[in-house]
């Protein structure tokens, strides 16, 4: 149980042993930064709670092979109706969380980004919180606690997830995707988060020509500059994440020289008239020329 998932081993240590000794909570609360391994160990929980199997999950019992065909009866997963988790959708679980299993012994639903949800959906699915089925386990996934009622958060056992270790994502994508050299910048851009690892690995050459082109802002003329910075007049769907990362960049070299202080100033500048959508190479042109002034 859990042995292909990265980190949060106190976690899995404890969902096991629920598991195995059949203590499970009626509701979960799994918090922490997207992508770092918290949908994947609600799924294995819920595949693991309804297995026939002592072996949990065994894979190959009805129950398994049903749940990963994405046909288990007596399991759900909610995901956001567009930008957020409507009573509607809350409605509809508090009507098939009433009904006996149909293969298990229990029933898991799953409310994915459940921080999304509206306060009218939260206070709907307050009710089946206090009174739950005995046979029904509700597993809440989000990023921020505090979008939860208080209410919410005190009925149910919340687990706060870390971070993935930056020599784990390292280990994981040489191991499966054959990338090394990984700079530190990079890791940071990461945040410990192995989806945006996975997200940002086919990018890894743009990084590394990003980071190149910041380090040696103050020894070039700005047609040299210009060229280099081609990537970041071609990738406007992805520009806020660029400028990110050359943020990130621009704060290390301004712990050693004030002045780079300033061009973060310029980066910050520049994200908020792109949001406002200003000419987007009129932006990129104005951004790269003050921070050539401002480092030479």
């Amino acid at each position: 149980m859990f042995e292909n998932i990265l980190g949060n081993e106190p976690i899995k240590f404890m969902l096991k042993q629920a598991v195995l000794n059949n203590k499970i909570s009626h509701s979960y609360l799994m918090i922490g930064t997207n992508g770092i391994g918290k949908k994947m160990i609600a799924t294995e929980l819920a595949k693991s709670i309804l297995c026939f199997s002592q072996n949990k999950p065994c894979n190959l019992c009805k129950s398994c092979i049903e749940f990963d065909s994405n046909n288990h009866p007596d399991f759900l997963c909610i995901k956001p109706d567009g930008n957020s988790i409507k009573i509607e959708q809350i409605r509809e679980l508090q009507k098939k969380i009433q009904e006996k299993p149909i293969i298990s012994e229990r029933k898991v639903y799953i409310i994915d980004n459940s921080d999304l949800m509206t306060q009218e959906a939260q206070n709907c699915l307050l009710k089946t919180l206090e009174e739950p089925p005995e046979f029904a386990t509700i597993i809440l996934i989000g990023s921020n606690e505090n979008a939860f009622l208080t209410t919410i958060r005190s009925r149910c056992m919340i687990m706060n997830f870390n971070p993935i270790e930056n020599k784990d994502i390292i280990k994981y994508l040489e191991d499966n995707y054959q990338i090394k050299n990984i700079s530190q910048n990079m890791l940071e851009m990461f945040q410990g988060s192995i989806g945006r690892a996975i997200e940002l690995k086919d990018k890894a050459k743009n990084y590394t020509t990003i980071e190149n082109l910041i380090n040696n802002l103050d020894k070039k003329d700005l047609v040299d500059i210009a060229q280099e910075a081609e990537i970041l007049y071609k990738s406007k769907d992805e520009i806020l994440e660029l400028l990110d990362y050359i943020n990130i960049i621009l704060l290390k070299k301004a712990k050693n020289d004030y002045k780079y202080t300033t061009c973060i100033q310029f980066v910050e500048n520049t994200k908020q008239k792109l949001q406002k959508n200003a000419n987007y190479d009129m932006c990129i042109d104005d951004m790269l020329f003050n921070m050539w002034e401002e480092v030479i």
